[in-house]
């Protein structure tokens, strides 16, 4: 793993503009101007293959999202809020008269770290280990760009 040090002096301090998922691989990249800063293994929704449907079917949304807040006081450690629903998310449960659901993060890990190694543990958010986090924290503005892909 790469040091939050080495990452700076390697990025000269440059925060990232866009982050992307690949759900299949368990990977989230950080980006700046399409120059990687860095790689980080995740967990997703208990249920992750998928787009998210509807509130509490553990999945783990897909498409273009934004990073809307920072929270220090996540019950996950740190976290970053993603901007899901978007208007289709939302005029597409609207179809099928549910609920699209809310409240998905970027955040640190359980409170059993053994948990976050073997299995997809979340209810739908992106999860990292608390360390990385706090890197992460630092390194994406509200704003950033979210892709998020199966």
């Amino acid at each position: 793993m790469t040091s939050m040090s080495s990452v700076k002096a390697d990025n000269q301090f440059k925060k990232a503009n866009m982050i992307v998922v690949w759900k299949s691989k368990r990977k989230m990249s950080l980006f700046y101007n399409k120059n990687l800063i860095k790689t980080y293994t995740i967990r997703l929704g208990f249920n992750p293959i998928g787009h998210k449907q509807k509130e509490g079917d553990g999945r783990t949304p897909e498409g273009r999202y934004f990073i809307t807040h920072h929270n220090p006081h996540s019950a996950y450690h740190k976290s970053l809020g993603i901007s899901y629903p978007n208007s289709k998310d939302r005029a597409d449960a609207l179809k099928r008269k549910e609920s699209p659901g809310s409240d998905i993060f970027i955040h640190g890990g359980p409170k059993n770290i053994i948990t976050h190694f073997f299995k997809d543990w979340t209810g739908g958010c992106i999860a990292v280990f608390d360390n990385e986090i706090d890197e992460i924290y630092q390194l994406v503005p509200d704003g950033t760009v979210v892709y998020i892909y199966s």
